[in-house]
């Protein structure tokens, strides 16, 4: 099973779902701007997806600056932030119980098929 962290509003987002429905792959959606994980989730994202917690974020976003974030803000200040301003994670995340991609570009999310 893969679940994807969905913004219907996005490109890439919608890119990554049609690719992983017209591979058939079993699919749950979650809007996380509207069911946002909680820090514990996203901890466990983290570790799944491995590289910096930057990565898994969207530091262009007004609200990274308005916050007072940066590139060099601590691991838990910035997982601290997603859960509180879910606008902040990167999207789409698909990931399955042992793995975890972005999908930038769309296709990656394939990786977990």
């Amino acid at each position: 099973m893969i679940t994807l962290w969905h913004n219907p509003r996005c490109s890439k987002s919608r890119a990554s779902l049609t690719l992983l429905q017209k591979a058939g792959a079993p699919l749950t959606l979650r809007r996380y701007l509207e069911d946002a994980p909680d820090l514990a989730e996203l901890r466990r994202v983290h570790a799944l997806l491995g590289g910096d917690v930057i990565d898994m974020m969207r530091p262009g976003e007004a609200r990274f600056k308005e916050l007072g974030l940066d590139r060099d803000s601590g691991a838990e200040a910035l997982l601290a932030a997603m859960a509180e301003n879910p606008i902040l994670i990167e999207r789409p995340i698909a990931m399955t119980a042992s793995r975890a991609v972005i999908g930038r570009p769309p296709e990656q999310v394939l990786d977990l098929l």
